[in-house]
């Protein structure tokens, strides 16, 4: 009987083939994917903002010719002011795309493969767990087997469009921030579900909104003065439903979802205090909990095209 191959090791600098199963007992060993993206790219993120169901990165790199081994987390991209060509080999297989606007690169918790870029890359990441991922497809009633496809620059302005939305709250600190990040994530894991697994099939809808007492509850805590835990997480939590399901009937019942909401509340409440003359902008910044006046004054013109200052002097 003829003894059965080895498998042929890989080539000097190439990685090895992808294993079938990227989350086996050895993935409590690897490295966490800004532990990981840190050493291969060469330089610390220029923005970084980390939330228990996921992390939001901005990097800024140059040249890359390395492989980037495996990582605990999924690793989701989009590019900025970039065109560059991307490679990406694993065992025999080599993978080519182009990083620009409006595509997306994929890598599996897992996975390894060595990457050639020639030039600088303006990019956004989200390193997402793989629990995160599970959780949301249970929550959308999604069964089967979550095998996250690689892709490199591969063509979905729709996930390129969340992410590029998320640079604009890795400054901020606050609550509303926070709420926006962890909607996005989820709303991030539910794409990729769509349009990035093996198997794929559409989350089932859900129909009619929070009850009066439920939605009463969870406006009264959004509006709430105190250090009231506005999470995302918290807010299901005390509606009795998932954060998928959550975020549903909140939208259907207001037409707004939660960090939509509370948005338009936070400016409703700056507004009125900018009308008073004795109310400094400092103490309207301060008063609504954000971080510094500088990052309230940011958010502020981003919904109103002013500043708070700017604003203040224009006839009422």
């Amino acid at each position: 009987m003829n003894k059965p191959k080895s498998p042929e090791p890989p080539m000097r600098g190439e990685p090895p083939a992808p294993e079938a199963d990227g989350h086996d007992a050895r993935s409590s060993e690897r490295r966490s994917a800004n532990a990981e993206m840190t050493r291969v790219l060469g330089v610390k993120p220029l923005h970084i903002a980390t939330d228990s169901e996921g992390t939001i990165v901005h990097w800024n790199h140059g040249a890359l010719h390395d492989v980037v081994e495996p990582m605990a987390d999924h690793v989701v991209m989009t590019y900025m002011s970039t065109m560059q060509r991307l490679e990406r080999r694993a065992g025999k297989s080599l993978a080519t795309g182009t990083a620009r606007t409006g595509v997306v690169t994929i890598i599996p918790a897992g996975s390894t493969s060595r990457w050639d870029i020639s030039g600088n890359v303006n990019v956004v990441q989200l390193h997402l767990p793989h629990e995160t991922l599970a959780r949301v497809a249970a929550e959308a009633d999604r069964g089967g087997l979550i095998d996250l496809a690689e892709r490199t620059g591969h063509p979905d302005p729709t996930t390129s469009r969340l992410l590029m939305s998320a640079a604009d709250s890795l400054d901020g600190s606050d609550v509303l921030d926070n709420l926006f990040r962890q909607q996005l994530i989820d709303l991030l894991a539910t794409r990729l579900l769509v349009a990035h697994i093996g198997s794929q099939t559409s989350p089932q809808s859900i129909v009619g909104g929070l009850s009066p007492t439920v939605l009463r509850r969870a406006i009264e805590r959004m509006r709430s003065d105190t250090d009231a835990d506005i999470s995302l997480a918290a807010l299901a939590a005390d509606a009795g439903l998932s954060r998928f399901h959550f975020c549903r009937a909140f939208k259907e019942s207001t037409g707004l979802s939660p960090h939509n909401w509370l948005r338009r509340y936070r400016l409703e409440q700056a507004m009125t205090m900018l009308r008073d003359p004795g109310i400094s902008v400092a103490s309207v910044a301060a008063e609504l909990g954000y971080s510094s006046q500088t990052a309230f004054a940011a958010a502020f013109r981003r919904l109103t095209g002013d500043t708070p200052s700017d604003w203040r002097k224009r006839p009422r």
